[in-house]
């Protein structure tokens, strides 16, 4: 992919929708993704699904495959192997950058990275422990630091905040703790380095103008940027009009993407390419809503029923420049 203004890179962000593999793990609640299981999820569904993962990826990349992906609903190193090794992805050359969480479910947020554009240099998850609920287990955050086409420092942060399970009020308080410690994080990394490249990407299960993300996370509008170093929520724009997710006929903007300013304002170094932020819409992952009328996505699972198809999630795309 090449631009008048040199070369640029697609980076993605995809709630995968329960990408697990056939194995029942004694340490996590997944027998229902078994054969056995409620879910009769056999081989067959789960090579289904990784072709769907990854014939969805190439898509999204149009031209050429994405360099840099971030991934959540994945079970393990086995299914990303599966996905770059044995799948159309394996062409590609995609690496992976993936820690085991402690989630209960046992699900987990990744990287896939071509290391022709993205050099990594350091990964680190960031554990989260509520202390008003020490026996509660969730996602941790993903920090990935690499060279973005062999020219400038990308501070990468994966995300898959607490879901709203058990109600929305009553599960806000995970959400805004998750929140205050990715602040902390993306705070470490402007305090070592003013000019940090820093891109935070997720499903937070909030929408840009929720509390825990415009008010704890302080990631604002692009249109209320001043001369400071700020994180802005690329996603504000769309949300108006778009969703990446679709609950009882009502689109939302779960999936989202949150950059530091720098890397918007005109300046050297690696930038946003204007107007690239999208939500990759593609016709084979959308399915009629007979209920609620227009599309929704067509979903690997409908409750316990097998559909057959990609997520409950739209990919989220962008382009950056050196």
């Amino acid at each position: 992919m090449k631009s008048t203004q040199g070369q640029t890179v697609r980076v993605v962000f995809w709630n995968v929708e329960n990408l697990y593999d056939t194995y029942d793990d004694t340490t996590r609640l997944d027998n229902e993704f078994t054969p056995s299981g409620i879910m009769r999820w056999n081989y067959t569904r789960f090579h289904n699904k990784i072709n769907h993962v990854a014939k969805t990826l190439i898509a999204v990349g149009q031209w050429e495959p994405p360099g840099i992906i971030g991934l959540c609903e994945v079970e393990n190193r086995y299914v990303m192997n599966k996905l770059i090794y044995d799948s159309p992805l394996k062409s590609y050359g995609y690496r992976m950058i993936h820690h085991e969480s402690p989630d209960l479910r046992g699900i987990d947020v990744a990287l896939l990275y071509r290391p022709s554009v993205f050099m990594v240099l350091r990964s680190k998850p960031f554990k989260i422990t509520f202390p008003f609920d020490t026996a509660a287990q969730t996602r941790e955050i993903l920090f990935v630091e690499g060279v973005v086409l062999h020219a400038d420092t990308l501070n990468l942060l994966i995300n898959h905040w607490p879901s709203r399970r058990g109600g929305y009020a009553e599960s806000q308080p995970r959400r805004d703790f998750v929140a205050n410690v990715l602040r902390s994080v993306a705070d470490s990394l402007a305090a070592a380095n003013k000019q940090a490249n820093i891109l935070i990407m997720g499903d937070f299960n909030d929408e840009p103008g929720s509390g825990s993300i415009k008010n704890i996370l302080h990631a604002i509008h692009p249109d209320s940027m001043k001369n400071t170093n700020e994180l802005v929520n690329l996603m504000y724009p769309l949300s108006d009009r778009e969703g990446s997710h679709r609950y009882k006929g009502i689109w939302s903007m779960l999936d989202q993407f949150i950059m530091s300013s720098n890397m918007i304002r005109p300046g050297r170094g690696l930038k946003l390419v204007r107007g690239s932020v999208n939500i990759f819409r593609g016709l084979f992952l959308l399915k009629e809503d007979l209920k609620y009328f227009g599309n929704k996505p067509f979903r690997t699972f409908n409750g316990f029923r097998y559909e057959g198809g990609f997520s409950d999630h739209l990919p989220v795309y962008l382009d950056l420049a050196d």
